[in-house]
């Protein structure tokens, strides 16, 4: 018995051995009390004066030292039990005790009780980090999650490949992470930001379903729900697939049941639904909806078309009608409406609904007539409020979006405890570039264009070609990009060649899977799951990096092993590089 287990309340009145880390000491003069911790848990020891040796030692004990102790189990007397751990019931009264390592005073907390320390510090000496309880149960839960995510692919025939991590540069979205090709001056592999053409190459091979706990690497910057530089996806993909229900239908059971079965959530629907890309900025003012709370954008558009208020004669007029909001202080209304003008908003027009009637500054420049209609059109009840948008469609959606996501934490409608997932389906093809208003792929240039080849060259307005795309959505994250893929050489060239990119250029890009394909590629799709964001959702943690055991901090630093760094002159030779800073660089 060497771990401090549920398994230890089974040996009570024999001679075991535990070993771990000296939680807490307490002395209490003639008796010594240990809290004695493992990555399973803690029991407290008791050493008492007639075992003078161990007694001498203990009295020398510090938190954090190593030790190992070998006594009885015993009962603890009732009014000493600790409700507060599994094995407060018992404790280890100790017959030998062996100090194996010291340890200096931590610089940071290893507890989860008491204040936590900031976050660069806990990156910094993340290997004490990891010993809290916490982290010990998130690296475990990370383990099981893993093996469900194995088990699940190969009870459904799928068969786990890994691909190469030194590959070539490929337009996944965002920037590479480049390698020096020491053998072949002046070029350079790259990290894979996904393993997106060996995949599609399988497919060609032969092999009916594949996939991959799959490393990528890109270099973006971090945010609360992306970590810095690499990430874990679980990429698959299946031959002889010519639609992306298949493939939903296909990995739907899995995530369900991670939410159900694996992390005991609820989720909001057994029923997954299915929206278009357009109508979830439409109702949602984003692709990726939170959908456990409602807060819909309501469109008013021709409801107020005739309008005599300035500020409504424009292009949209979109509301959000907030239940309970009437209440609302004026200084914080002034805070959403802040929220807006940052967003690009002018302001913020809103209606409160009182028992005594609406009130609100704009209600002198409109209809008894138009007051109603918006009531009746949002569903406005007393003690609800209405906020606006105004302008251009795009923007109106974008602002009100990020305010339904604002009110929604505000009123306490983002329940933990709930998982509501959807599909974002009929994402555009190709999207106009704001600044040069030249098309360009939407998201993936490896996509099938809804209506294939015929699409390409017959549609006048090449923005409202769709792809054969989809995106999964849990509570308000992107945890899923797949498609079915584009497997013809020809589509291929015309997809490009809209962009202005001749066959040479495709060629050289994209040159080992065009070859390929013209080998009787079979029709294929698939997608990959986000395994961090999901995780991050299951766990209920509202930062990606507690989920990980070291990852880079906020500013893609490892402050504990000292990355990035600068490198000897001998290997910048080695790699035929040179260092050409700017004069004003650190």
């Amino acid at each position: 018995m060497r771990t401090l287990s549920l398994e230890t309340k089974n040996h009570l009145g024999e001679t075991v051995e535990v070993m771990g880390w000296v939680n807490s000491r307490r002395d209490h003069g003639g008796l010594i009390f240990i809290d004695l911790r493992d990555h399973e848990g803690i029991i407290q020891l008791v050493i008492t004066p007639e075992k003078s040796a161990a007694f001498a030692l203990a009295e020398k004990l510090r938190d954090e030292f190593v030790i190992r102790a070998t006594g009885k189990l015993r009962e603890r007397e009732k009014d000493l039990v600790n409700p507060n751990i599994p094995t407060g019931t018992i404790e280890l009264v100790v017959d030998e005790l062996t100090l194996l390592n010291r340890s200096d005073t931590p610089p940071v907390n290893t507890h989860d009780d008491g204040p936590k320390s900031g976050e660069d510090l806990r990156l910094k000496y993340r290997f004490l980090d990891l010993r809290r309880p916490s982290m010990q149960k998130i690296l475990k839960d990370r383990s099981d999650y893993y093996a469900v995510l194995r088990d699940y692919m190969r009870k459904n025939d799928f068969i786990e490949v890994t691909t190469p991590i030194l590959a070539n540069s490929s337009p996944e979205g965002a920037r590479d992470f480049l390698i020096p090709a020491r053998l072949h001056p002046g070029k350079f592999y790259a990290l894979p930001q996904a393993p997106q053409q060996f995949k599609q190459l399988l497919m060609v091979g032969g092999v009916p379903r594949y996939f991959q706990i799959a490393p990528c690497m890109r270099d973006e910057d971090p945010r609360a729900d992306r970590l810095y530089g690499e990430f874990y996806q679980l990429d698959l993909e299946m031959s002889f697939v010519e639609d992306g229900e298949t493939v939903r239908k296909t990995m739907e059971p899995l995530i369900t049941s991670l939410v159900t079965d694996f992390a005991k959530k609820k989720l909001k629907s057994d029923e997954i639904p299915r929206i278009s890309f357009r109508d979830a900025f439409e109702t949602y003012g984003t692709d990726k909806p939170d959908l456990r709370y409602d807060l819909k954008l309501i469109d008013l558009t021709d409801d107020l078309k005739d309008t005599e208020f300035k500020v409504f004669k424009t292009p949209c007029v979109k509301a959000i009608c907030v239940p309970g909001a009437a209440t609302l202080p004026r200084s914080k209304i002034d805070e959403f409406t802040d929220l807006a003008r940052k967003l690009g908003a002018g302001g913020l027009a809103y209606i409160l609904y009182t028992a005594e009637g609406p009130k609100s500054p704009i209600l002198k420049f409109m209809s008894e007539a138009e007051i109603k209609k918006i009531a009746e059109k949002t569903g406005a009840k007393p003690g609800d409020a209405v906020f606006f948008g105004a302008g251009e469609r795009k923007k109106v959606n974008k602002i009100l979006g990020q305010l339904r996501i604002a009110f929604a934490g505000h009123f306490g409608l983002k329940d933990d405890n709930l998982v509501a997932l959807c599909w974002i389906v009929d994402f555009p093809f190709y999207e106009e570039d704001e600044k040069t208003k030249k098309l360009d792929f939407a998201h993936n240039p490896f996509s099938m264009p809804k209506g294939g080849l015929t699409a390409l060259k017959e549609t006048e307005d090449k923005l409202t070609i769709s792809a054969d795309q989809f995106d999964m959505v849990m509570n308000g994250y992107e945890i899923c990009s797949g498609a079915v893929r584009n497997h013809d050489p020809e589509i291929m060239y015309e997809a490009f060649g809209l962009l202005g990119y001749d066959h040479t250029f495709v060629e050289e890009r994209f040159g080992g899977m065009l070859s390929a394909f013209k080998f009787g590629a079979p029709p294929h799709a698939g997608c990959a799951f986000g395994l961090d964001r999901i995780f991050m959702v299951l766990e209920g943690v509202k930062n990606i990096r507690d989920i990980v055991a070291f990852p880079k901090n906020g500013s893609g630093e490892d402050l504990m092993m000292g990355s990035p760094s600068v490198v000897d002159d001998i290997q910048l030779e080695e790699a035929h590089i040179s260092i050409n800073l700017d004069e004003d660089a650190e």
